[in-house]
């Protein structure tokens, strides 16, 4: 029998036939938040916010997939309690998110809105009045050493950029790459900054006023992470003093960004919102592989992708007695 699949999103216009094939598609909601989520057995969510009301209206559900990496969305802890397995798509975003990072990087370094701008404004001497930076020979900091800061460190090899690494979870790293012990040897060490970890109580604002002051004059902040990593009036401050070259963001707090915030103002900083995973592939990778993960709880297996590993016995025993046929 398919299993009950809840949608936040509607499925992707090339998957609807291959998904109506493996599931019953509930979903997503027209009238009201949680429209048709409580009959579902998993749900799968985007950008949306699975809290205790969430579960509330879905006494049923039995995973929640998150299309993508980030999980902060999901009150963990109260899915847990209920037993709710909790699981992500981190191979998804991957590719994208990456490819995204290199070209904002770019983007800052070769002063990208300055020239649009110039051009549309017909300015006099447009080759004279660009300064734009080299990356080759300079040094890029990867604060996170997941799948994609990998790929982002790779592509910055591929420029001629040498790499050097945070992250006091990995213990081991490949020859090509630095490790940094500390944070802020990182920071002083580089020339420009990646971010790629995730978002939670103990890393929300750690790029502070004090980060930036620890960065090199001149230096280049990109964040594809989560905008609750930085504290956008230090990152201002430190675009608008000169002692940063630019930023590049994707991800900001909020989001999206009023159209009068004054990092959008700035022709040193580069704003997207949150599209760095959304092309085609991306999107499609994503759906796919968060679907699989529910598939496989509404079939009584254990997901490859399990956030929280402690829920999993009462995920299991509320399977037999609730959806086992």
């Amino acid at each position: 029998m398919k299993p009950p699949i809840w949608f936040e999103r509607p499925v992707l216009s090339d998957l609807v036939d291959d998904v109506a094939g493996r599931v019953i598609v509930l979903g997503p909601p027209d009238d009201g938040l949680y429209q048709g989520v409580e009959g579902a057995v998993g749900a799968l969510a985007g950008s949306g916010i699975y809290d205790a009301n969430f579960m509330d209206h879905a006494p049923r559900v039995l995973a929640i997939a998150r299309m993508g990496i980030g999980v902060d969305t999901v009150d963990i802890s109260e899915a847990t309690r209920r037993g709710i397995a909790v699981c992500n798509a981190p191979d998804g975003p991957t590719v994208s998110t990456a490819e995204h990072a290199i070209m904002l990087l770019l983007m800052v370094a070769k002063h990208t809105l300055q020239s649009i701008d110039r051009l549309r404004r017909t300015e006099e001497d447009m080759y004279g009045r660009n300064h734009a930076l080299e990356l080759m020979g300079k040094k890029l900091g990867l604060v996170g050493y997941g799948r994609i800061a990998r790929r982002v460190g790779a592509a910055a090899r591929g420029l001629g950029m040498e790499v050097m690494v945070y992250d006091p979870f990995i213990s081991t790293l490949p020859d090509e790459v630095v490790r940094a012990p500390e944070l802020a040897e990182l920071l002083s060490s580089v020339d420009a900054v990646s971010v790629h970890i995730p978002l939670t109580a103990e890393t929300r604002h750690l790029f502070d006023a004090a980060a930036f002051a620890t960065m090199r004059d001149g230096s280049i902040f990109i964040n594809t992470a989560r905008g609750g990593l930085v504290d956008q009036r230090a990152l201002l401050a430190a675009v608008d003093s000169g002692h940063l070259w630019g930023a590049g963001l994707d991800v900001t707090e909020p989001e999206p960004l009023p159209s009068d915030h004054p990092l959008l103002q700035r022709e040193n900083v580069i704003v997207t919102p949150h599209v760095a995973s959304g092309t085609t592939q991306g999107k499609r990778n994503s759906f796919t592989m968060a679907l699989d993960q529910l598939i496989e709880v509404a079939a009584g297996n254990r997901p490859s992708n399990l956030v929280n590993p402690a829920a999993w016995e009462r995920v299991a025993a509320r399977w037999r007695e609730e959806w086992a046929t």
